[in-house]
């Protein structure tokens, strides 16, 4: 079977300050008694055989514990010394097993609806992986949403990748019809990953081969971490390479990316939830929070931080939590 390959170097800033350097996003138990992080391994679970977690080295022993205590008792963490984005992440993991083997490569911090729907797509990814494509999945939009990247495909075959659009052009990408929010999702061969990034950036599979040679116990060193380039995998391959189809994802999904995104999905998944008071997304520690004449605002209490800011500047999040960790 294949294996799953759980993406959990993020460090969620935008959700500051219920996400931290010391407990990102994905760790948070926010729905439910299970943190994002384990709701995707138990997603996954059926699919796949084996875990290989690409992580921070700070969050190790976090996804062990979470990866324990939802009973899953087998997996492989590799851990970096360095943040150096998803190329290398991916490369890693596609280093660590066999080059025949299939991955499923997933972010440990979205919210994923519709299992039957996900578990369609993501057999059909299965087969194209088996004949030698790299997959990416493409969401079918809700809303125009400037958040997100987007994928313009016909059927399966991939036409071109689009950065986050404007709100006009969001618009004009939704009623075209033909165009699809980039999930970060990914299925192929390792060998075949492996040899496209070899054709495509050299310079990072021979740095991350040269970590992985060097690592201690799936603990990559400093030393050869930093001479990693840092690229995204759509940046270094899936917009590059002639390999790619995707599957569209017609289940609901969400990245959970913003305080916009999780009022958003708990109005429509939750609306009960004692988060959503009227207009306003209120979550917080034992703080009861009362207010007058307060609409469309975020009111996030952790520990002894307070945030309050308008649901439509939340993008503006991480700019203090970039503020707040130098």
């Amino acid at each position: 079977m294949p294996h799953h390959i759980l993406l959990s170097g993020g460090v969620g800033s935008r959700l500051w300050p219920l996400s931290k350097p010391e407990c990102p996003k994905q760790y948070v138990s926010i729905f439910g008694d299970k943190s994002l992080f384990q709701l995707t391994a138990l997603r996954n679970q059926s699919l796949t055989d084996g875990v290989v977690v690409v992580g921070n080295i700070n969050t190790t022993e976090l996804s062990r514990k979470h990866l324990q205590e939802c009973g899953i008792a087998e997996f492989q963490l590799i851990s970096e010394a360095i943040p150096k984005n998803t190329a290398a992440a991916v490369a890693f993991a596609a280093l660590a097993i066999d080059e025949n083997d299939i991955m499923l490569v997933t972010p440990s911090d979205h919210m994923i609806g519709d299992e039957d729907k996900y578990q369609t797509a993501i057999k059909r990814a299965f087969e194209l992986a088996e004949e030698g494509y790299l997959v990416t999945f493409g969401i079918t939009p809700a809303s125009p949403e400037t958040g997100y990247g987007y994928i313009r495909a016909n059927g399966e075959n991939v036409q071109s990748f689009h950065e986050k659009p404007d709100a006009n052009t969001a618009e004009q990408f939704v009623a075209d019809g033909n165009y699809y929010w980039n999930s970060g999702i990914f299925c192929f061969r390792a060998g075949v990953f492996l040899e496209e990034l070899a054709t495509l950036r050299p310079d990072i599979l021979q740095a991350a081969k040269a970590a992985m040679d060097n690592q201690h116990d799936g603990q990559l060193t400093e030393a050869y971490s930093e001479k990693i380039p840092s690229e995204s995998i759509d940046y270094a391959v899936m917009e590059k390479s002639q390999k790619i189809k995707m599957v569209a994802g017609n289940f609901s999904w969400s990245d959970l990316g913003s305080y916009q995104a999780l009022y958003d999905y708990y109005s429509m998944n939750d609306s009960s939830s004692s988060f959503i008071q009227g207009s306003n997304l209120v979550i917080t520690e034992q703080l009861q929070v009362e207010s007058l004449g307060l609409e469309n605002h975020a009111v996030i209490q952790s520990d002894s931080d307070l945030l309050i800011i308008p649901l439509n500047r939340c993008q503006e999040v991480k700019q203090i939590f970039e503020r707040r960790i130098k």
